[in-house]
C-alpha cells in the first residue's frame, strides 16, 4: 500500500515540476489540464505523508518497548494502542482512494434537463431541478455556462442545457442521469390533490479530441437550419450541425446554440459520448457478472429518484436510499445523496477487485 502511494506521490511531484515549466505556463489548455490533475494527485500525496508518519511513529514506539526504563515502555505501549485503530481507519480510507477511478470522472460535463410527463408541472419541476443543481455547483466552486433555454409557459423549463466546469465534475454528477419523479400538489391544482410528474436529466462528460481516436475521414458533417419548438432563434441561418460516424453509422447533432461553432463542439461531444457508450456497453457486458454499475445508459426511462413533498422525502431507487430532508436537498444540499451513491459504487468495485485477486 505504501509503495502504491509513494508512486502516486512521485507523480504528484513530477506534475508540480511541469506546472512550473515556462512551456506549460504558456499553453493555457495544457496548464489547465495539468492543474486539474495536480489537485487530484494532491489528495493522494497528503495521505502518503499521513500514512508514512503514522508508520514511522509506530516503528519508533515499538523500538521504545525495548527500553529498560519501565515508564518509557508503558508510554510506548499506550502510544501503540492509540495508533493501531488510527492505522486501521487510515488504511480503509486509502483502500477506497486506491480503487481504480473511471477515467471520465475528472471531466467537465454538459447537463441537459427536460420536462417529462405532467405538462406545466413537469416544466416547473425541471426548473426546480436546475435550481437545485445550480446551488450544488456553487457549493463545489464549479462554474457554469448556459447553452440553450426553452422556458415553460407557466415557469420552469421545457429544456435547459449547460456546461459545467470544475474539479471531478463528472465523478460527482454521473449518477444523476435518468428520470426524476416528483409527487406534490401542483400550483395549478385547485382540488389539493397530489400529482406525479417527471423530468429527465442527462449528464454527458466533455471529451477532448485526443481522448477518442476518431479519424476525420470517418466523419460526415452537415449543417442545417433548425425548425420546431425552441429552435426559432436559429431558423435564419444554418447553425445546426450534424455529425455521422461512417464506420458505425452513429449520428449526433446540435441546435442548442445560436453559434454554429458552438453547435459543432456540442454535436462532436455527443458523438464522443455515443461512441464511448458503445465501447462501455461492450466492457460492461463483460464485467456485469462481477459488479453492478449505478451509471446507467442515460436512458430517460430509467427512473432513478422520487421527490415526495408531502412526506419531505427523497428516495433513490437504485440503492434503496430514503432521506427525509427534501427541503434541504432541493436547495442544493446533494452531498448526502451523492456520497451514498459513491460509497455503494466503491463497495461494488472493491468486491470486484477482491474477486479478481
Amino acid at each position: 500500500m505504501l509503495d502504491k502511494l509513494e508512486a502516486i506521490h512521485n507523480k504528484f511531484l513530477h506534475t508540480q515540476e511541469l506546472l512550473a515549466d515556462p512551456e506549460t505556463v504558456s499553453d493555457m489548455k495544457k496548464f489547465a489540464k495539468l492543474n486539474k490533475e495536480y489537485k487530484e494527485l494532491q489528495v493522494f500525496s497528503d495521505k502518503y505523508h499521513e500514512y508514512k508518519n503514522l508508520l514511522d511513529n509506530m516503528a519508533n514506539a515499538k523500538e521504545m518497548l525495548n527500553d529498560p526504563d519501565k515508564e518509557m515502555k508503558e508510554m510506548a505501549q499506550m502510544e501503540l494502542e492509540e495508533m493501531k485503530p488510527k492505522l486501521a481507519d487510515l488504511e480503509e480510507e486509502i483502500k477506497v482512494l486506491l480503487i481504480p477511478k473511471d477515467p471520465e470522472d475528472s471531466k467537465d460535463v454538459i447537463i441537459e434537463i427536460r420536462s417529462g410527463t405532467g405538462g406545466d408541472e413537469a416544466s416547473i419541476f425541471a426548473g426546480d431541478l436546475f435550481r437545485m443543481y445550480t446551488k450544488f455547483f456553487e457549493t463545489q466552486g464549479w462554474k457554469m455556462e448556459i447553452l440553450d433555454v426553452n422556458e415553460g409557459t407557466v415557469g420552469g423549463y421545457n429544456k435547459i442545457v449547460a456546461e459545467v466546469f470544475g474539479s471531478n465534475v463528472y465523478g460527482k454528477l454521473k449518477f444523476e442521469s435518468g428520470a426524476h419523479r416528483v409527487q406534490r400538489v401542483p400550483k395549478t391544482e385547485s382540488q389539493g390533490r397530489v400529482h406525479t410528474s417527471a423530468a429527465t436529466v442527462a449528464i454527458m462528460p466533455k471529451f477532448e479530441e485526443e481522448d477518442i481516436d476518431i479519424k476525420k475521414d470517418d466523419l460526415k458533417v452537415d449543417t442545417f437550419r433548425s425548425s420546431g419548438a425552441g429552435g426559432q432563434h436559429v431558423n435564419k441561418t444554418e447553425s445546426g450541425v450534424r455529425f455521422t460516424h461512417i464506420p458505425t453509422g452513429i449520428v449526433s447533432e446540435s441546435t442548442d446554440s445560436r453559434s454554429q461553432h458552438k453547435n459543432r463542439e456540442i454535436a462532436l461531444q455527443r458523438l464522443y459520448v455515443k461512441i464511448q457508450e458503445v465501447q462501455k456497453e461492450k466492457a460492461y457486458n463483460e464485467q456485469k457478472a462481477k459488479r453492478k454499475s449505478l451509471v446507467g445508459s442515460g436512458d430517460r426511462s430509467d427512473k432513478i429518484r422520487t421527490y415526495n413533498y408531502p412526506q419531505n422525502r427523497v428516495t433513490d431507487h437504485r440503492i434503496g436510499l430514503t432521506l427525509y430532508k427534501l427541503d434541504t436537498i432541493i436547495e442544493g444540499d446533494l452531498t448526502a445523496v451523492i456520497e451514498a451513491l459513491q460509497v455503494y459504487e466503491n463497495a461494488e468495485k472493491m468486491k470486484a477487485e477482491e474477486s479478481i485477486a
